[in-house]
């Protein structure tokens, strides 16, 4: 039982990441200039949160957003060395990922993301547990207060 919602939840996170590969693409071909580049970054962000989900999806909020932040922050500070610009000449993919030159308006727009990322799945949490899962919530005690299972009592 609790292997088949581990399974539900990493696979809902799956299907998240094509979804957000597309809207960050999208959103630098849509829009212009500073959003543009603020969206992309919240994305990207976005996007680590998700891959952080398909690993883990019983993780605490906190701790997946301070992993994708994180990441992002890391991944942007290293722009400040020689090595992401040679490895985002290589390929396209890997100038997705690492880019090529430190911004510090990248690392509000990486805030930016982790806290939507962060809020997105905190809503879609309560969502569920309003909706009468227990099972959920009792796979999710790490973030909700403890809820016994039934027919256990506290002695």
């Amino acid at each position: 039982m609790r292997v088949a919602r581990l399974l539900r939840a990493r696979g809902a996170a799956l299907a998240a990441v094509p979804l957000t590969i597309a809207a960050g693409l999208g959103s630098r071909a849509v829009l212009g200039g500073l959003p543009a580049k603020i969206a992309g970054d919240a994305l990207y962000t976005v996007l680590i949160y998700v891959l952080v989900l398909v690993v883990r999806p019983d993780v605490r909020l906190r701790r997946a957003f301070a992993i994708a932040l994180g990441v992002s922050f890391a991944v942007e500070f290293a722009q400040l060395t020689p090595y992401p610009a040679w490895l985002s000449s290589k390929h396209v993919i890997l100038r997705l990922i690492f880019g090529t030159t430190f911004g510090f308006v990248d690392l509000a727009g990486y805030l930016v993301g982790a806290v939507l990322a962060v809020g997105a799945h905190a809503v879609l949490r309560r969502l569920l547990l309003r909706k009468g899962d227990g099972g959920y919530a009792r796979w999710n005690t790490r973030l909700t207060s403890k809820i016994p299972e039934s027919g256990s009592a506290n002695r």
